[in-house]
């Protein structure tokens, strides 16, 4: 199973931008599908959006469709997280993980099984102070 490891959280402002990045760090090869994840203190973690590797299917919730976009390159064998418009229900912990099992992305009905996913980081720390 590959490992991960986030990087690129900070601290923004309300309406900000920001860009998180996702690696393997046991040098394997992302594939089937890639998440972005993320928690607050006390609370479930929750799908942001998940990148069907290859293919380049994207899904997201509804909390951050049209604000975030997920991506893949796959030459740099990464997958990032673009966050624009960041508002203050946005912060959290952002985790990436993988589900290698992936084959295909349908909303209907959710996509985000965390269970499925494994590899996680440790998290990068997404604050937006107000």
């Amino acid at each position: 199973q590959v490992q991960l490891a986030e990087s690129g959280g900070g601290s923004v402002q309300t309406g900000g931008s920001l860009r998180l990045s996702c690696a393997a760090t046991d040098g394997r090869y992302l594939s089937g599908c890639m998440g972005w994840f993320r928690q607050t203190p006390g609370k479930e973690r929750e799908g942001v959006a998940l990148i069907l590797i290859g293919a380049g299917t994207t899904y997201y919730d509804d909390s951050v469709k049209g604000r975030f976009t997920i991506s893949q390159d796959n030459v740099k064998n990464m997958v990032y997280l673009e966050m624009n418009a960041l508002e203050s229900e946005d912060a959290a912990m952002y985790y990436c993980a993988a589900n290698s099992q992936c084959t295909t992305i349908n909303g209907n009905p959710s996509p985000f099984e965390t269970y499925r996913y494994r590899g996680w980081g440790k998290g990068t720390l997404v604050t937006i102070p107000s």
